[in-house]
């Protein structure tokens, strides 16, 4: 079976995203993909977007939230970071094993002078703190796997994107592990970029593969990858309305005291909305009302409330710090 190479040169994690699928599900061959996205989190397919991302900080250096086809925990891109992909054709649920994916990479890591190895937990590390994390998704007898490979990676962004309290989401979404995480720059013997890092682990992987050939997007390509990325990966519908149900509480004080705030949340919308404590019974009645359909969205839950603010403002509270309170 041929593997067609691909060093994908898009920045665009939506359009990027969208490639994985694409090939995954409209071609035969088998597939090894290279690509790096511009700052962004993706979350797992089956995750709570909302409960995952820090998003004062995701908000303040406009970072974008994408959500991916597999499974796994919320990942941090950026250009130091390097994503791998193997789409494979399998004949048994047996080959669908992480190491058969990540022994490559190992390998290949190895001629750089990088003493990588596996867990049980299908990460990649080095000296006990991970540089990769894997994920797959099947589809019919393809099986799609990928990974992470921080090479200089900005921590303290990924760190201070993936910073949540979780106290106040109750669901049963995949949740994240933390761990420990380093770039795997550091520990190689001679300096070297990312490109050149990229284009090392490039020739070395498509050189292990048989019958392994370079492959180039066509227009036909492009333009059915941008269509997807369009009409999927981009979506509010996708990254935040695909979330499985929750339940968000939250609770703050005012002068009048404490108001309390509940919400069941399905497909993103707000489908029970109760408000209580120090708050008028019929102003809390109102506001939950109109909330009832909203997205659960920062900006689409300031536009309805914002015919109460004077209601709220009677009660010292501005719209706002009301609606922040409704997310975060």
């Amino acid at each position: 079976m041929i593997t067609l190479c691909l060093y994908q040169t898009s920045n665009d994690p939506y359009f990027n995203l969208a490639a994985e699928e694409y090939f995954l599900k409209n071609f035969q061959e088998n597939f090894f993909l290279l690509w790096r996205s511009q700052p962004s989190v993706v979350v797992g397919k089956h995750q709570n977007a909302l409960a995952e991302i820090n998003h004062d900080f995701v908000n303040s250096h406009n970072i974008p939230v994408a959500r991916r086809l597999s499974g796994g925990g919320t990942v941090f891109h950026d250009l130091g970071n390097l994503n791998f992909t193997f789409i494979r054709n399998v004949e048994k649920i047996q080959e669908v094993n992480f190491k058969i994916f990540t022994f490559p990479i190992v390998e290949a890591l190895k001629t750089l002078g990088i003493d990588a190895y596996t867990t049980g937990r299908n990460d990649l590390l080095i000296e006990g703190k991970k540089i990769s994390g894997n994920a797959e998704h099947v589809h019919r007898n393809r099986v799609l796997h990928h990974g992470t490979l921080l090479f200089n990676s900005q921590l303290d962004a990924l760190k201070g994107a993936l910073k949540v309290d979780l106290s106040k989401f109750e669901d049963k979404a995949v949740q994240s592990n933390r761990s420990e995480v380093t770039n795997i720059a550091p520990y190689l013997p001679e300096p070297m970029g990312v490109e050149d890092f990229g284009n090392r682990l490039f020739s070395e992987i498509s050189t292990q593969i048989a019958g392994s050939k370079v492959y180039l997007l066509t227009e036909t390509d492009l333009e059915a990858i941008q269509k997807l990325s369009d009409e999927k990966y981009r979506t509010w519908d996708w990254i935040f309305g695909y979330s499985p149900k929750y339940r968000f509480k939250n609770k703050f004080q005012t002068e009048k005291g404490e108001i309390v705030l509940q919400l069941l949340v399905e497909k993103g919308l707000l489908v029970e909305v109760e408000i209580s404590g120090a708050i008028s019974e019929t102003s809390g009645k109102k506001i939950e009302e109109v909330l009832l359909g909203c997205r659960h969205d920062l900006h689409a839950i300031e536009s309805r409330i914002v015919i109460f603010q004077d209601v709220l403002h009677a009660e010292n509270i501005s719209p706002e710090y009301f609606a922040g309170k409704l997310m975060k």
